[in-house]
C-alpha cells in the first residue's frame, strides 16, 4: 500500500483492540492542514484514535503515517514526537510546579533547543491567557486554568500536528471563544485534530469533520456537509440535527 507522505495523518485500515474487544475497526482517515473535528458518542473510539495518533498506542493492525513517518519505527516515532503536540482528556500534573515550570518541563521532554525553551514557554503561556499566572503553583489554579495550562504545554513547540482531546472542558464561554480563535490561527500553518462533544466548537473552528461510531468512520466532510443531513435529526442547530441523523442512519 502506497502511503501519502505529504499528509499530516494517513491511516489505512487502522485497528485497535483491548483484549478481545475491537475499539477501532478499519479506520481510514487522511488529514492535512486546518482544523479537523472528530465527533462521536461516548465509547465511539475517539480517545483511542487520538492516543494512536499521539504514538501512545501502537496500531494492532493497518497502516499509519504521521507527518510522513512510520510510528512503529523507533527513530521515526521520536521524530514525530518532536513535531507533535498532545492534550489528553485527563492530563496529570505536579501540584507543586508553577505554570512556567510545568510547560518548561514538557518543552524539555520534546527536546526543544535549550536556547528556544524559555521564550517558547513564555509565548505559549501568553497565548492561553495565563501570562499573569506564570509563577502560580498548579495546585492554586481552577479547573479551567489547569486546562489552559494543558493547552500551553501542547503548543509550546509550535507543533506541526496538534491533538486535543476535549480541550474546552472546564473553559467558560469567553475562554472558549478565545480558544477557537487560537485553533484557527494554528490551523493556518499546521494541522489540528480536536475531539469534542461540543458541536458548536466544531461549527466555529473546524473546516473538516469526521463522525466516529462503534470504532468506524461513518461520515467525513465539511460541517456544512454534515448540516445537510439535518432533516429528521434532533438538535438545536442544523449541525446537531445532521449529527444525530447520520448516527441514526449508520446504526440502521
Amino acid at each position: 500500500m502506497v502511503m501519502n507522505a505529504t499528509l499530516s495523518v494517513d491511516a489505512r485500515g487502522l485497528t485497535q483492540r483491548l483484549g478481545r474487544t475491537t475499539i477501532l475497526n478499519g479506520v481510514d482517515l487522511q488529514i492535512s492542514g486546518g482544523v479537523f473535528g472528530l465527533l462521536g458518542p461516548n465509547g465511539a473510539g475517539k480517545t483511542t484514535l487520538l492516543r494512536t495518533f499521539a504514538t501512545v498506542l501502537s496500531p494492532a493492525s493497518g497502516d499509519l503515517r504521521l507527518l510522513g513517518y512510520d510510528p512503529r519505527r523507533g527513530a521515526e516515532r521520536t521524530a514525530i514526537r518532536r513535531r507533535l503536540g498532545y492534550l489528553p482528556q485527563h492530563l496529570g500534573y505536579y501540584p507543586g510546579f508553577t505554570v512556567f515550570e510545568f510547560v518548561e518541563y514538557f518543552a524539555l521532554l520534546k527536546e526543544m533547543p535549550s536556547a528556544e525553551i524559555r521564550p517558547a514557554v513564555a509565548r505559549a503561556i501568553e497565548r492561553v491567557g495565563l501570562a499573569d499566572r506564570a509563577k502560580a503553583k498548579l495546585k492554586t489554579l481552577s479547573g479551567g486554568m489547569l486546562r489552559r495550562v494543558g493547552i500551553a504545554q501542547a503548543i509550546v513547540n509550535d507543533p506541526d500536528l496538534l491533538l486535543l482531546d476535549e480541550p474546552t472542558a472546564g473553559l467558560d464561554p469567553e475562554q472558549r471563544v478565545l480558544f477557537r480563535a487560537l485553533l484557527r490561527e494554528i490551523g493556518q500553518t499546521g494541522t489540528v485534530i480536536i475531539s469534542t462533544h461540543l458541536i458548536e466548537d466544531v461549527a466555529a473552528a473546524c473546516n473538516r469533520v469526521a463522525l466516529l461510531d462503534g470504532g468506524r468512520i461513518v461520515f467525513r466532510g465539511t460541517p456544512d456537509d454534515l448540516s445537510s443531513f439535518a432533516e429528521g435529526g434532533v438538535g438545536d442547530s442544523a449541525l446537531e440535527r445532521g449529527y444525530t441523523r447520520v448516527l441514526t442512519g449508520a446504526r440502521g
